[in-house]
């Protein structure tokens, strides 16, 4: 049976600014955030999910005192006995890719209330749904168990660097020194390519690597855009190979790189810079890593923050050191054998993260792609939950 969430709740939005946490209080302060702030008072005592109606839309569980920021909702039960609010909770997670679709507005991207209100989604009984709620409650246990092995192995490849080469921020080891720009050559996608030629698509021959694709070192491929051969082939400045470095140079995520590597093709969309290196100087994997470990020090001294920019000059000039070569090899090869069990680890989340989706669905099931169908008969083999 498929209900409307405003048939089976009460919702409201918070009164507060967002500067009226408190550094020392004794609640949560949530607002569009991810993670909750303090404040000394509270409004609001009740068990509810709330949602951040602008910025990243994310979504909560809470039961207790607590305030909150005027965009966020709060949504509770309208005491009708048929939500299990924690039910709602899960399924909301899933829903809330829905909602960062029909988010309005220009910078800051937006939902109204009737977005959450019409929100349809199957209800079975309150036994049917905390069964549901306590598989997901393990499944997401064992997602947090191997989201913590992750991390410790990307620490492990920060902990190896330091260890072989020092600190890329004072280069205590006395490498020798050089800029971005005297190595490497650096380009970006030029305005008006894009506004003549790039027309974005669901599929295609190539990737279109943008700002939000990079992150951590990694090249996050959800929501990937494509074009075709030919428009790419018009834009040869902009083509990517395997072994070039993107950087983002404006938004949030200023700073962050990634590594192309051979899976796909790759074209550069606006706000990412490509640093392609001179091969007998770098080896590009511990290239791209120092430029990780340095993320926080560009921002700090080689962006304008006040415009979260990061121009292609102070790309260029960026100081870099230059261990041997031969060093530089040893450490390519050691992250190779870390990444060979983080690909294993990201196997087994995406199935996961697959199977507990087929048990609370926000949508009924969309045509999906051949790469999508064969990583779903690789999760039967590897997980059933």
């Amino acid at each position: 049976m498929k209900l409307k969430i405003g048939d089976l709740t009460n919702i409201r939005t918070g009164k507060l600014d967002a500067n009226a946490s408190s550094e020392d209080g004794q609640y949560p302060f949530f607002t569009c955030s991810k993670d909750p702030l303090k404040i000394s008072t509270y409004t609001y005592d009740c068990e509810c999910v709330l949602v951040a109606g602008n910025g990243d839309l994310n979504v909560k569980y809470y039961k207790g005192k607590f305030d909150a920021y005027q965009r966020t909702y709060i949504i509770e039960d309208n005491g009708s006995g048929r939500l299990y609010m924690p039910y709602l909770y899960y399924f909301m997670t899933r829903y809330v890719e829905q909602l960062r679709k029909q988010a309005i507005g220009g910078v800051i991207k937006y939902i109204k209330l009737g977005n959450l209100t019409n929100a349809e989604m199957e209800l079975p009984t309150i036994e049917e749904q905390k069964i549901i709620v306590n598989i997901m409650e393990k499944a997401k246990h064992i997602l947090d168990m191997k989201n913590q092995n992750i991390h410790n192995l990307n620490q492990l490849i920060q902990s190896r660097f330091v260890e072989m080469f020092g600190d890329p921020i004072i280069n205590n080891r006395g490498w020798r020194e050089s800029t971005i720009g005297e190595d490497c050559f650096v380009t970006k996608l030029a305005g008006f390519e894009y506004s003549k030629y790039i027309k974005y698509d669901n599929v295609g021959d190539v990737v279109m690597v943008k700002a939000q694709n990079v992150k951590n070192g990694t090249l996050n491929r959800k929501d990937l855009s494509f074009i075709s051969n030919e428009v790419s082939d018009a834009l040869p400045r902009s083509q990517l190979l395997p072994g070039d470095v993107v950087m983002t140079y404006v938004g949030a995520n200023i700073g962050d790189v990634a590594l192309i590597d051979d899976k796909y093709k790759y074209h550069l969309a606006p706000n990412v810079a490509k640093i392609r290196v001179d091969d007998k100087v770098y080896n590009s994997v511990y290239f791209m890593y120092m430029l990780m470990f340095l993320n926080s020090y560009i921002v700090k001294n080689s962006a304008d923050t006040a415009k979260a920019a990061l121009g292609m000059e102070r790309i260029r000039k960026l100081k870099v050191f230059i261990p041997t070569y031969d060093l530089q090899n040893q450490f390519a090869t050691f992250v190779h054998q870390v990444n060979k069990s983080k690909f294993v680890i990201h196997e087994f989340l995406y199935c996961a993260t697959h199977n507990t989706k087929s048990i609370i669905k926000p949508r009924p099931n969309t045509k999906e792609s051949g790469q999508t169908r064969g990583r779903e008969t690789t999760c039967r083999r590897i997980l059933t939950f």
